[in-house]
């Protein structure tokens, strides 16, 4: 069934451009509000964002919306997405709103939504969402006597870093590392600094002097090249790159390297593994995470559980199966006895944890295994479905066929963007680079012949 406004990861477009527009964040107050509201209390909405100038415009939107069907509102402020999901639950709200769109550019905006539990909605709530987003709102409206009031928090940021600073083995502090941390201008531009200097850290920053313009622009875990150079200027350890709110991370190692999602997923997965941490026998991820990272769990003892991309859908395995460690390529690392959300900081601090305690050097330890090779490619389309031609579908099959003993094939549609992802991975890199374009070629063909 076709989405009108709920992607992968919530609602998002380019703001003042539908979806993003006032109109549809107050609509969507209005929706939440009614399919939420259950019983006679008083109900409560959470409210947090990044640092995007687009970010006031939809906060007062959506507090219109919200307080227009009756729920009290409270504003958090520019905090990170995994922040939300706790102060949702902590606060015994029925309803979390995070504003933002992640590691996109500052022109883009987006609204993710969590449930009373801190989870993301299913795509069964999303659908029965939408149905209300376009249906006469008129009947959504609450008594004059019983419209929502907004209030702003305080102290929600020392919440936050009071969690992650929680989840840190008792006896190890960071005394002696010197961090440098990128916050993309984003979410955590105050809280990460803070709860990095408060375990014992020597901290340098970037990223850290948002304007409503700069989230994500040349900095944070999409252009981690300024962190890898301020790493070896400074000499640092390490280099924690996250992105726009927060809910991803990659690292930067001594030598300036960047260690990806897959990595940072071994590393945890092993240390949790040795000391009987680890739960469900095994870490889940998307299909997009290489297969040197199955190789590895696998020599472990241990299984890869695929899913879907989006780390949503990693946190519906997660649950569903009971394993405690997910997470993307991209640095989405979910830790359910922590979070029920991606977490970028508390991620770092769960490597950082293994480098004071093997008292190695962090590219040592966040080289868990040899990825195998590796290539993605996009092909733009402007309709139709592609992938159901018969002739895409011959050229797939046959490219399955010729990787099924040392390889994988991933070919999907984006779930954010009008192209169709091409991905394959082998121990064969002229062998990949050939199938990929290849395919690339079938699947533009047909879109021009459409």
């Amino acid at each position: 069934m076709t989405r009108r406004y709920f992607g992968t990861d919530g609602i998002r477009g380019t703001s003042n451009i539908a979806p993003m527009t006032p109109d549809v964040a107050m609509r969507v107050g209005m929706a939440v509000g009614k399919l939420f509201r259950r019983g006679q209390h008083k109900h409560r909405v959470v409210i947090g964002k990044d640092t995007r100038l687009s970010g006031y415009m939809l906060e007062n939107a959506l507090v219109a919306g919200f307080t227009a069907a009756g729920l009290d509102v409270f504003l958090l402020g520019p905090i990170p997405t995994p922040a939300v999901a706790m102060l949702t639950r902590s606060l015994r709200a029925d309803i979390g709103v995070m504003i933002s769109a992640s590691h996109n550019p500052f022109q883009d905006n987006g609204i993710k939504l969590f449930g009373p539990d801190g989870y993301k909605l299913s795509d069964e709530v999303e659908s029965k969402l939408e149905d209300l987003i376009d249906s006469d709102m008129t009947s959504l409206l609450a008594p004059s006597d019983q419209i929502g009031r907004a209030k702003r928090v305080d102290g929600v940021h020392d919440r936050y870093i009071e969690a992650t600073k929680r989840t840190m083995p008792r006896d190890l502090t960071l005394s002696g590392l010197r961090v440098a941390i990128d916050c993309a201008n984003g979410a955590a531009y105050k809280v990460a600094p803070a709860a990095l200097w408060e375990l014992g850290a020597e901290v340098v920053t970037l990223g850290t002097e948002p304007n409503g313009h700069n989230i994500n622009l040349d900095c944070g875990s999409t252009s981690p090249t300024a962190l890898a150079k301020k790493v070896h200027e400074v000499r640092a350890d390490i280099g924690i790159a996250l992105d726009g709110d927060a809910d991803r991370v990659l690292i930067i190692d001594e030598t300036g390297a960047i260690v990806d999602g897959d990595q940072l997923m071994a590393v945890i997965a092993e240390s949790w593994s040795t000391d009987e941490r680890l739960v469900g026998g095994g870490v889940v991820a998307t299909v997009m995470s290489n297969l040197g990272l199955e190789r590895f769990l696998g020599n472990q003892g241990l299984t890869l559980h695929r899913t879907k991309v989006g780390d949503r859908y990693v946190v519906e395995h997660m649950r569903s199966h009971n394993f405690n460690v997910g997470g993307e390529q991209s640095g989405h690392i979910v830790l359910s006895d922590f979070a029920t959300t991606g977490d970028g900081l508390v991620a770092a601090l769960q490597v950082l944890a293994c480098v004071k305690r093997m008292d190695r050097p962090v590219s040592e330890v966040c080289k868990r295994f040899d990825p195998v090779p590796q290539l993605l490619k996009n092909v733009r389309i402007q309709s139709g479905k592609p992938l159901e031609d018969k002739v895409v579908k011959a050229a797939i099959a046959d490219a399955e066929s010729e990787l099924a003993q040392s390889g994988r094939l991933v070919i999907r549609a984006s779930g954010t963007e009008p192209l169709i992802r091409v991905m394959a991975e082998g121990d064969d890199r002229g062998q990949i680079e050939r199938i990929v374009d290849q395919l690339v070629g079938v699947i533009a063909g047909v879109r021009q012949a459409a």
